[in-house]
C-alpha cells in the first residue's frame, strides 16, 4: 500500500469514528432532553394537582345549596382539600371580613355589598360576576290566600316578611316596591333571605319576597308567584379573592370551578341567572 493510500485510509477511520462519537452524542442529548421535557412536564401536572388543606368561602345565603354541591366537587377533585362555608347576610359576611374574619373567598349577593370589602382593600384584584338572581314570592303551599302580584303583599291581615334592606335582597325587594309604587309594612326584617323563607315554611308568616332560587330549593315547602316588577330589581353576584386568604392557591382553584361550565351548570340548575 502507498503512502497516499494508508493516509486515506487513516483519515477515513477517523471521520467515521468522529461521526460515531456525534451520532452517540446526538442520541445521548435527545434522550436527555426527552427526559428532561417529561420530568417537568411531570413536574407542572404534579404541582397542579398538590392543592391541599381548607379553603374557607363566605357566601351569600341563597348560594347554599348549589355551593355546598360544588364544594364537594372540589373536594373530590382535590384529595386533601377541604371547603368550609360560612352562608349568611352578604352585609354581615362583608363586615366579618373588614373585621378581619380569616378567609379565601367571598361571593356576595350585590355590587354594593361587594364594595364593602373592596372599598376597605380587602380583595385580591377586581371582583367578578359569575351569576345574577330574581325575586319571587314566596306563599304558603297551595297559595291559599291566592297572592297573584307584589300588590296583593299589601292586602291588610296579610303576613309578610322582607329580609333586612341592609341584606341584597331587602334591597333587591325595596327596589321592586318603589318600581310598582307600593308601600308595605312587613311583620318582620329577616337578617338573611333563608330567614325570611323559613318563616313561610314554619307558616309564621303567609308569604315572604325571596328568590327564585330560594323558591326553588324549598320544593313543594313553599309555591312561588312570579311578579314584574322583580324584572327591576335582578342581582348581580360577584366573587372574589381576599387579599390575606390562608390558602390562596386553592381558592383560586375554587373560583376558577365556580366560574366554569360544571359551575354555571350547577348553579343554572339552582335557578340563577347567567351573568
Amino acid at each position: 500500500m502507498t503512502r497516499s493510500a494508508r493516509r486515506t485510509r487513516r483519515t477515513l477511520q477517523v471521520t467515521g469514528a468522529g461521526a460515531a462519537a456525534l451520532l452517540a452524542l446526538s442520541a445521548c442529548s435527545s434522550s436527555d432532553s426527552d427526559s428532561s421535557a417529561k420530568s417537568g412536564s411531570s413536574a407542572t401536572a404534579s404541582a397542579s394537582d398538590k392543592l391541599s388543606g381548607d379553603v374557607t368561602v363566605f357566601a351569600a345565603a341563597s348560594l347554599k345549596e348549589s355551593f355546598t354541591t360544588l364544594g364537594k366537587d372540589f373536594e373530590k377533585a382535590h384529595p386533601g382539600t377541604k371547603v368550609t362555608f360560612s352562608f349568611g347576610g352578604s352585609d354581615t359576611l362583608a363586615a366579618s371580613i373588614t373585621g378581619g374574619a380569616p378567609a379565601d373567598v367571598f361571593a356576595a349577593a350585590s355590587p354594593k355589598t361587594m364594595a364593602i370589602v373592596t372599598d376597605k382593600g380587602d380583595a385580591d384584584g377586581t371582583p367578578a360576576t359569575f351569576v345574577r338572581n330574581q325575586l319571587e314570592i314566596a306563599t304558603l303551599p297551595g297559595n291559599p290566600d291566592k297572592v297573584a302580584s307584589l300588590k296583593d303583599l299589601t292586602t291588610s291581615g296579610l303576613k309578610v316578611v322582607l329580609c333586612d334592606k341592609t341584606v341584597p335582597c331587602g334591597a333587591a325587594a325595596q327596589k321592586a316596591l318603589d318600581a310598582g309604587k307600593l308601600k308595605l309594612t312587613p311583620v318582620s326584617y329577616e337578617e338573611d333571605v333563608k330567614s325570611a323563607l323559613n318563616k313561610v315554611v314554619l307558616k309564621e308568616a303567609d308569604a315572604a319576597v325571596v328568590y327564585k332560587t330560594d323558591v326553588k330549593a324549598a320544593g313543594d315547602k313553599v309555591e312561588g308567584v312570579d311578579f314584574p316588577e322583580s324584572a327591576d330589581a335582578v342581582n348581580d353576584y360577584p366573587i372574589t379573592l381576599l387579599r390575606d386568604a390562608p390558602n390562596a392557591a386553592a381558592a383560586k382553584a375554587f373560583i376558577a370551578l365556580v366560574q366554569s361550565a360544571e359551575g354555571r351548570q350547577v348553579l343554572s340548575q339552582a335557578g340563577f341567572l347567567k351573568p
